[in-house]
C-alpha cells in the first residue's frame, strides 16, 4: 500500500498511457468491426464511416457511458484475496490493459476482428493465475465465454439470414422490387430505431439514473421506431428508378433505396457502442485510478470520471482513423459481397441479438455476433458466396484471443512486480 503512495503519479501516468493505447485498439478493432458492415455495403464511405463513428462512439461515450462501472470484468477475478496487497491488483489491471491493447493492435493490423471484452478477459485471467491464485479467477465464467465462441455467430447469422429471406420474399423477389421498396422500407427502417433504442435504453442509459422498466423502454423504443420510419419515409420517397443502373444490375434501384437506412443504423449503432463498450473496456483504468486516489482500498466498483470517457472517446476515434480501415475491409469485403440490404440485414441482425443478449445474461460477443450476421446474409446466396479461408482466419484468431491476452498480461505482470521490487501474497 505504501508503494502506491509512494508511485501514485507514476501508476496514473500509466494507466492513461495504457489506457489510451486500449482505447485506440478498440476504436481500431471492435469499432471497425461495427462499422464494417454499413462501409462494405458501400451506403457510406470510409470517410463517413469515421466521421460517423467520431461523433457518436465519442457521443454514447461522454453522455451515456455511466458513472460507475464493474472494474473486475464480469466477475472474472475475486480481488478479496488481496486486499492487503492492493499493488498486486494495481499491477495486473495496468498488464491487462497493456495486454489487451498489444493484441488488439496485432488482430488489426492483420484484419482479424475479435473480441474487445474477450481480450481484457484472458488479460485478467493471465495475471490472477500468476499473481494471485487459481482459485481467483471464476472458471464458469470462463467456460460460458468459451461456449460463445459457437452461440454469438450462430445467433447473429441465424437473425441475419431470416432478415435477408424476408426481404427476398417481400421485395427482391416480387413483380415489382423497387415499389415493393419503397412499401415495406418504412417499416425496416422502424425495426432498425427501436431495435437500437432498446440496446440503449436497456443498457446505455442506466448510469444516468434513467433506468426504465422493460415495458417502458418498450413503448419508448416505439416511439422512435415510428419517428425514425417517417424519417425514413421521406428519404426513400425521393429515391427515383434508376433505369440505366438497373440494367446493368437488376436490384440496382432497390438497392439505393436502403442506402439511407445503413446511414440510420451506422450512427444508431456508433452511439450505442460507445455507451456501452467504451466504459466496460476501459474498466481497468477506473480501477487503477480508484485505487491510486483511494490509497490502496480494493473494491468491485469504482468511479467513472468524465475524463477518462473523454479519453477513452478520444482513443476509439485515433484507432478507427489510423487502422480501422483494415477491420472495416474484412468485415465489408472479404467474407462475403455485401449490398446495402445485405448490410442492413447484418447490422440489425447484430443489434437485435445484442438486445436478446443484454436482457437474458448470455455472455456473447457483439464481434462475434456481427461476423456471424455477415455469414448468415451470405449464406442465403449458397456457400460458394462466402470466403471460407477467411472465416477459417476469424475463427483462429477468437480462439487465440483469450490464451494471448494471458500470456502477455503474466509477462507485463512479473515485469511490473518487478520493476517496484513487490513479491505476490501468493
Amino acid at each position: 500500500m505504501e508503494i502506491i503512495i509512494q508511485y501514485g503519479a507514476v501508476f496514473m501516468i500509466l494507466a492513461i498511457v495504457f489506457g489510451f493505447y486500449m482505447s485506440w485498439g478498440i476504436g481500431a478493432n471492435d469499432v471497425a468491426n461495427a462499422m464494417g458492415t454499413s462501409v462494405g455495403s458501400g451506403a457510406i464511405t470510409i470517410k463517413q464511416a469515421v466521421i460517423i463513428a467520431a461523433v457518436f462512439e465519442f457521443a454514447g461515450a461522454f453522455i451515456a457511458g455511466g458513472s460507475v462501472t464493474r472494474t473486475i470484468r464480469k466477475g472474472i477475478i475475486d480481488p478479496g484475496q488481496v486486499v492487503d496487497s492492493p499493488e498486486i491488483l494495481l499491477f495486473g489491471m495496468l498488464a491487462a490493459l497493456l495486454a489487451a491493447a498489444i493484441w488488439l493492435m496485432i488482430a488489426s493490423w492483420q484484419g482479424w476482428p475479435v473480441s474487445t471484452t474477450h481480450t481484457i478477459v484472458g488479460g485478467l485471467v493471465g495475471f490472477a493465475v500468476v499473481g494471485i491464485s487459481l482459485s481467483a479467477v471464476n472458471w464458469g465464467k470462463i467456460g460460458q465465454i468459451v461456449a460463445s465462441w459457437l452461440i454469438s455467430p450462430l445467433l447473429g447469422g441465424l437473425f441475419a439470414y431470416l432478415l435477408m429471406i424476408s426481404i427476398q420474399k417481400l421485395i427482391l423477389r416480387t413483380q415489382e422490387p423497387f415499389l415493393n421498396a419503397k412499401k415495406w422500407g418504412p417499416m425496416y427502417v422502424f425495426l432498425v430505431g427501436w431495435i437500437v433504442s432498446l440496446v440503449t435504453l436497456f443498457k446505455g442509459l442506466k448510469h444516468l439514473h434513467l433506468d426504465f422498466s422493460p415495458l417502458t423502454s418498450f413503448f419508448i423504443s416505439i416511439g422512435f421506431g415510428l419517428l425514425m420510419a417517417y424519417i425514413g419515409k421521406r428519404m426513400i420517397d425521393r429515391i427515383e428508378v434508376d433505369e440505366a443502373a438497373d440494367l446493368e444490375f437488376a436490384y440496382a434501384s432497390v438497392e439505393k433505396a436502403f442506402a439511407p437506412m445503413m446511414i440510420f443504423t451506422a450512427c444508431a449503432m456508433a452511439f450505442a457502442h460507445g455507451s456501452n463498450d467504451v466504459a466496460n473496456g476501459i474498466g481497468p483504468l477506473a480501477a487503477v485510478i480508484s485505487l491510486v486516489q483511494s490509497g490502496g482500498e480494493v473494491t468491485q466498483k469504482a468511479a467513472m470520471p468524465l475524463w477518462v470517457l473523454v479519453l477513452g472517446g478520444a482513443g476509439i476515434v485515433t484507432g478507427l482513423v489510423t487502422l480501422g480501415y483494415r477491420v472495416m475491409r474484412t468485415i465489408g469485403t472479404k467474407i462475403t459481397s455485401l449490398t446495402p440490404t445485405r448490410g442492413y440485414c447484418a447490422t440489425l441482425a447484430a443489434a437485435t441479438t445484442v438486445v436478446l443478449a443484454s436482457k437474458t445474461g448470455l455472455p456473447v460477443s457483439t464481434t462475434h455476433i456481427a461476423v456471424g450476421a455477415v455469414l448468415g446474409v451470405g449464406l442465403t446466396s449458397g456457400m460458394a458466396a462466402v470466403d471460407l479461408k477467411v472465416v477459417r482466419d476469424i475463427v483462429t484468431s477468437w480462439v487465440i484471443t483469450l490464451p494471448a491476452g494471458a500470456v502477455m498480461a503474466m509477462l507485463f505482470f512479473f515485469a511490473l512486480k518487478g520493476m517496484f521490487g513487490v513479491s505476490c501474497p501468493c
